[in-house]
């Protein structure tokens, strides 16, 4: 038989927060990028201009990758599987009932 029984607060958070978590972290990442955006356009050329047209390039993939991230602490958001029982019969069972 399974040695631990599973736990409800095992589970991991659910498909609507999960979504949620990621659709803020992503949205957060990516007003940053309309800032770098409008700042390299307004920057008039010195090292503002280039610092953040590199950071309006590379935010789109550094959003995608820390939206999607794991929750940290190592495990990850899907539930534990399932552990079904095992039963042993023994071949005397059998015919000790064939037999009545």
């Amino acid at each position: 038989m399974a040695t631990t029984a599973q736990s409800v607060t095992s589970l991991g958070i659910s498909p609507e927060e999960d979504r949620k978590s990621r659709i803020i972290k992503y949205s957060v990442a990516q007003g940053i990028r309309v800032v770098c955006i409008i700042l390299a356009v307004v920057g008039g050329g010195n090292w503002l201009t280039w610092v953040a047209g590199f950071g309006a390039a590379v935010l789109p993939y550094v959003a995608v990758v820390v939206a999607n991230a794991t929750n940290g602490n190592g495990n990850s958001k899907t539930a534990p599987k399932a552990e079904a029982p095992t039963i042993a019969i023994s071949a005397d069972a059998f015919k000790t009932a064939a037999t009545k």
